[in-house]
């Protein structure tokens, strides 16, 4: 299946900005199951400079300096990608590793590449270790148990128990916060499953993305989709690697989920994020569309 992806983020200031600069993480790093077919970035006013780099973890960033005075810009990125049909994950259970070897592999991995699962098993920034998510967790995991199965079980544990509401927490909330709620969005919900499973030491990382806007004849609607989405990648040993998780909608990331890019928390990968100078504020608009095509226009 080929979609169409196209994200637009329209900022207002008040009164008039002279100097801003923007780091855009728009355009899809590459990952394991899907292809980017093409990639256009527009802005509006036109950058005074425009510099494109990688990393540090698995992140395509552009940062933008904006020198003539504006009220107003205006961001649109679009792409198409291929994403294959979804593959069985029925067999994932007897092929993984328990979480205690993978706990151990983690730990004597010697991949300290973005693909690795070294920078994914310590706090960060906006994850710090939580002794009572990761306690909470522990009802949910078994030393014994596979891997996957036990992030399975976390994940549905957070969609059973938890609430999503848009008005709970805010884009810099920290996961313990969003626990004692127990409400929140995806980001919440992803950075919590992630404070789980790294408190137990399962290495696992955070991705944002999108899902498809409208789903198949016949599905039910997708919590997360018309914006920007959050899941985890948990490292699921050697051989199997990254496996996707959407505490959202207790599901496997598949066919419907489009990767964009993948850190140690939300900071790593926000959309879209930058300073201004200047005594005014701003006012934020973003608009997503995820459409299936047959091939691309």
């Amino acid at each position: 299946m080929i979609f169409h992806v196209r994200h637009v983020t329209e900022v207002r200031y008040s009164s008039t900005v002279r100097l801003a600069r923007f780091n855009l993480r728009l355009r899809p790093a590459e990952w394991h199951d899907q292809e980017v077919l093409d990639y256009q970035l527009t802005v509006n006013p036109l950058p005074a400079a425009r510099h494109d780099e990688t990393g540090p973890y698995l992140v395509n960033n552009t940062r933008l300096t904006l020198a003539e005075p504006t009220t107003k810009l205006c961001i649109e990125s679009a792409f198409h990608v291929r994403k294959p049909d979804n593959a069985a994950t029925g067999d994932l259970m007897g092929h993984a590793p328990s979480c205690q070897q993978v706990r151990t592999d983690a730990q004597q991995s010697c991949d300290l590449s973005e693909y690795g699962p070294a920078s994914y098993i310590f706090p960060s920034p906006m994850i710090p270790l939580s002794a009572e998510i990761g306690q909470w967790a522990r009802e949910f995991m078994s030393e014994h148990d596979s891997v996957v199965q036990s992030a399975r079980a976390v994940m549905q544990a957070i969609f059973t128990e938890f609430t999503f509401d848009g008005t709970a927490t805010q884009t810099r909330t920290p996961a313990i916060e969003a626990f004692a709620k127990r409400r929140g969005v995806c980001q919440d919900f992803a950075q919590i499953m992630i404070s789980a499973l790294r408190a137990n030491g399962i290495p696992a990382a955070y991705v944002s993305g999108y899902l498809r806007t409208l789903p198949p004849a016949g599905s039910a609607p997708l919590i997360g989709a018309d914006a920007t989405h959050a899941w985890v990648n948990v490292w699921c040993g050697a051989k199997l690697e990254w496996i996707g998780f959407d505490p959202t909608n207790n599901a496997i990331a598949g066919s419907d989920h489009i990767f964009t890019a993948m850190g140690r928390d939300y900071g790593d990968v926000a959309p879209v994020d930058g300073i201004f100078l200047g005594a005014t504020s701003q006012t934020l608009r973003v608009s997503v569309d995820v459409t299936p095509v047959e091939t691309p226009n």
